[in-house]
């Protein structure tokens, strides 16, 4: 799992993009990878998955 933080996320459109901690890159999330409801800077473990236009996070949770 992956630790990071939420950058952006727009919950009409339900997408948005999440930034890993350790390394500083960003990916895409999509609310259908979401376990729990997420906000900007909400704190988050997630994991990474290819998708059609690049790598994904997905299991996306709120971290404890």
């Amino acid at each position: 799992m992956k630790q990071g933080t939420v950058k952006f996320f727009n919950t009409t459109k339900g997408f948005g993009f999440v930034k890993e901690t350790a390394t500083g890159e960003e990916f895409f999330v999509h609310v259908s990878g979401l376990v729990d409801e997420i906000r900007e800077n909400d704190a988050i473990t997630f994991e990474v998955q290819q998708g059609k236009k690049g790598l994904n996070a997905v299991k996306v949770r709120l971290a404890n």
